[in-house]
C-alpha cells in the first residue's frame, strides 16, 4: 500500500478558518487604532510642551497647583488635579479626562458596529456557517479588539516616550508605559461593554444605546464622587472612576487595575456565554415575536422611523436626564469652590464667567451639548446603516420616495434631540433645586434649548455628507464632534490657545445659564444645519443607493 509523504491537506486553510473572525476584526480595526493612537499621543505631547510656555515661573506653577488641586468644581468636570506644579502632573491632568471619554465612545461604537452591525447586515451568516460557532466568533472578535487596543497603547506609548525624553518634560519610559495604559483603559472597558450589549440587544442601535447608558452613568457617578464631600466612595462604583484612580505620572495606584481587569474580563466572559445561548441574528433581549398590531403610527416613513428609533430615543433621553439630575445635585457644592479662584479664569475662557452654581452649570451644559451631539451622530448613523445594510432598498422600491424617507429621518432625529435638550434642562433644574442652588427653572430650560442648535448643526453635517459621500457619514460627524470636544476641554486651560477654542462648535454657543443664551448665534448654527440638510437632500435624490 502506497503511503503519501505529503503534508495533510487543508491544515493551513483549517487554521485560517478558525481565525478568520479575529483577523477580519483586527484588520478592520487597524485604521481606527492608528488614528486614535496618534490622537492620544498628540494630546499628551501638546499638554506637556504647552506647560513650560504657559506657566514659566515656579510661583505661577505653585499657584496653579494650590488653586486647582483642591477645587471640587474642576474635579467634578475634569477629574482631580494633583502635582500641577510639575510637567508630568499637568500633562496627566490635562489629557486624561478628554482621552478617557473619547476612548470610551470609540470603544462602544466600534465594537457594536463590527459585531451587531455586521450581524444585522447578514455578513456573519457565512462566517459561522462552517466550523466556527457564534461563541467562538465572539471570542475571536474579542481577540481582534485586544489587538486593536494594544496598537493604540503602543502608539500612545511611543509618542509619550519620545516626548518624555525632552529636557523640558522628563517623563521616564516606565511612566510613559503606565500613562499609555491608563489612557487606553477606558477604550478596553467599553470595547468589552459593546461586545456584551451586542449579544443582549436585537439591533446595533439598541446595543449602542445600552452601552451609551453605561458610559453616561459611569461619568455621572464619577462626577458626584469627585464633587460632593463625603461621597468619594462613589468613584469606586464607576468604571471611569477606576481609570481615574490609576493616577498616572502623579501618584500611581496600580491597585485600581484590579477592578478594571476584573470588570473587563467578567463582561467579556458574559458576552461569550450569552453568544452561545442565542442564534445568529437573535438576541438575549429579543423583539417580541408577536404582539397586537399597532398601526396607528405607521402612516408613512416618519412613523416607521419613530418606531425604529423608539428604544434608542428613550435610552438617550433617560441617560441625558439622569446625567442632568446628577450634575444638578453637585452644582451648589462644586460651584461654591469657584469663588475667588483661578478656576474663574478657566470658566471665563469656556464662556461661563462668574462663580457659584450658575457658572458651574454653564460649563455643565456645554458638556451636555457634547452628549446630545453624540446622540445626533449616533441616531443619524442609523439611517446610513439602513442604506448600507440594504434594508432601505425594500422600502424605496415601493411607493415611498427618497425625499419622504430622508426627511422622515431628519425630522425624527431632530425631535429626539429636542426632547433630550429639554430633558437636560428640566432634570438639571430638579437636581439643582434639591440643593437650594437658586437657579430658576426658566434659566435651566433655556439652557437646555440652547444646546439644541449645535446638535442640529451636526445633524445637518451628516445629512450633507450622506448626500455626497455616504460612506464617510459617520467619520465626518465624529470628526466634528471629536475635534470640538478636544478643543473645548483642552483649550479652556491654555490661555494662549484661544484659536483652538474658536474652532470648537461648542464654543460658539453661550454657556447658559451662566450667561444669557445668544439666540442670534443659535439661529445661525441651526440655519447652517438646515441649509446643509437641504443640500444633502438634493444630492441624495441624484445618486444611487450605496451599500457597504
Amino acid at each position: 500500500m502506497a503511503v503519501s509523504l505529503a503534508p495533510a491537506a487543508g491544515t493551513k486553510p483549517a487554521f485560517r478558518a478558525r481565525t478568520v473572525v479575529a483577523r477580519r476584526t483586527a484588520r478592520r480595526s487597524l485604521r481606527a487604532a492608528v488614528l486614535w493612537g496618534y490622537v492620544f499621543g498628540i494630546t499628551v505631547a501638546s499638554s506637556a510642551f504647552s506647560y513650560n510656555t504657559i506657566y514659566k515661573t515656579a510661583a505661577e506653577r505653585r499657584r496653579l497647583d494650590l488653586v486647582f488641586g483642591a477645587n471640587r468644581a474642576v474635579a467634578a468636570l475634569f477629574g482631580p488635579a494633583a502635582h500641577l506644579d510639575t510637567v508630568p502632573g499637568f500633562t496627566a491632568y490635562k489629557s486624561s479626562m478628554a482621552v478617557m471619554i473619547i476612548g470610551a465612545v470609540w470603544g462602544l461604537l466600534h465594537s457594536t458596529r463590527l459585531l451587531r452591525g455586521e450581524e444585522d447586515a447578514g455578513r456573519w451568516d457565512l462566517l459561522v456557517s462552517g466550523e466556527t460557532t457564534l461563541r467562538q466568533a465572539v471570542i475571536q472578535a474579542l481577540s481582534g479588539f485586544a489587538a486593536a487596543a494594544a496598537l493604540v497603547w503602543l502608539i500612545t506609548f511611543a509618542i509619550t516616550a519620545a516626548v518624555g525624553r525632552a529636557s523640558s518634560v522628563r517623563i521616564g519610559v516606565q511612566a510613559s508605559l503606565y500613562l499609555a495604559l491608563a489612557l487606553v483603559s477606558s477604550s478596553v472597558i467599553f470595547l468589552a461593554v459593546g461586545t456584551l450589549t451586542s449579544q443582549l440587544a436585537a439591533s446595533r442601535r439598541r446595543a449602542s444605546s445600552y452601552a451609551g447608558v453605561v458610559l453616561g452613568l459611569s461619568y455621572g457617578l464619577r462626577m458626584v464622587g469627585d464633587a460632593v464631600p463625603g461621597l468619594h466612595w462613589m468613584v469606586w462604583t464607576s468604571p471611569l472612576g477606576w481609570v481615574e484612580e490609576l493616577r498616572p505620572l502623579t501618584d500611581p495606584q496600580p491597585l485600581a487595575l484590579v477592578p478594571i481587569v476584573a470588570f473587563t474580563f467578567a463582561v467579556a466572559l458574559a458576552a461569550v456565554y450569552f453568544a452561545g445561548r442565542r442564534d445568529v441574528g437573535g438576541s438575549i433581549l429579543p423583539e417580541r415575536s408577536s404582539r397586537e398590531a399597532r398601526l396607528r403610527t405607521l402612516t408613512g416613513p416618519l412613523g416607521l422611523t419613530f418606531r425604529l428609533m423608539r428604544s434608542s430615543m428613550t435610552s438617550w433621553v433617560v441617560a441625558v436626564a439622569i446625567g442632568g439630575l446628577l450634575v444638578g445635585i453637585t452644582a451648589q457644592a462644586a460651584g461654591s469652590t469657584v469663588v475667588g479662584s483661578s478656576v474663574e479664569q478657566v470658566f471665563t475662557r469656556l464662556g461661563a464667567p462668574g462663580f457659584g452654581a450658575k457658572a458651574f452649570l454653564g460649563v455643565i451644559f456645554v458638556i451636555l451639548a457634547m452628549t446630545v451631539g453624540f446622540q445626533a451622530a449616533t441616531q443619524f448613523g442609523m439611517m446610513r446603516a439602513e442604506e448600507a445594510g440594504g434594508r432601505a432598498d425594500h422600502l424605496l422600491v415601493g411607493a415611498v420616495s427618497r425625499s419622504r424617507w430622508f426627511l422622515g429621518w431628519l425630522v425624527a432625529v431632530a425631535l429626539s434631540l429636542l426632547a433630550s435638550s429639554l430633558a437636560a434642562g428640566l432634570f438639571t433644574w430638579i437636581g439643582a433645586s434639591l440643593q437650594g442652588s437658586g437657579v430658576g427653572v426658566g434659566s435651566c430650560l433655556a439652557a437646555g434649548v440652547n444646546i439644541f442648535p449645535p446638535a442640529l448643526f451636526i445633524l445637518g453635517a451628516g445629512a450633507l455628507t450622506i448626500g455626497f459621500l455616504p460612506r464617510l457619514t459617520g467619520a465626518v460627524m465624529y470628526a466634528i464632534l471629536g475635534w470640538s470636544t478636544l478643543a473645548e476641554l483642552v483649550g479652556g486651560f491654555v490661555a494662549e490657545s484661544h484659536w483652538a477654542l474658536d474652532t470648537s462648535l461648542f464654543h460658539q454657543m453661550s454657556a447658559a445659564p451662566a450667561v444669557a443664551p445668544n439666540w442670534q448665534t443659535s439661529a445661525v448654527l441651526a440655519g447652517l444645519g438646515v441649509l446643509m440638510a437641504i443640500v444633502g437632500h438634493q444630492a441624495l435624490l441624484r445618486r444611487d443607493l450605496e451599500q457597504e
